[in-house]
């Protein structure tokens, strides 16, 4: 059975988190949690975030405990780009770009 949760607008770039997913994908749900609560970094807080709530659906749509879930899908995707000015060289307008991204998790459980 599949179990899906997902998160929109983050605040990070997607080229920032998708290394740290790239990490945890294919692995156990458990060990996914151990690893983003002892990663120090503040940008796998979201991350960490999403997968506790994809646990929580499973937990409450199928009782399944963490230990029988697996990572099958999780992907970040490109949200919206704000574009804003800043003054560049000689006063000039320069682009900056602000990135967002989507997360999505797919947990799958593991054949007793």
């Amino acid at each position: 059975m599949l179990f899906i949760a997902k998160a929109k607008y983050i605040d990070y770039s997607p080229y920032k988190l998708r290394p740290l997913v790239d990490v945890i994908r294919g692995k156990s749900a458990q060990y996914a949690l151990n690893w983003l609560a002892t990663y120090s970094v503040q940008r796998a807080k979201p991350l960490e975030k999403v997968l506790k709530s994809a646990v929580a659906n499973a937990k409450n749509m199928s009782n399944v405990s963490p230990e029988n879930l697996v990572i099958k899908d999780f992907r970040v995707d490109q949200g919206p780009i704000f574009k804003y000015f800043k003054p560049g060289a000689m006063g000039r307008p320069t682009v900056l770009r602000k990135r967002f991204c989507h997360l999505n998790v797919t947990l799958e459980s593991k054949e007793v």
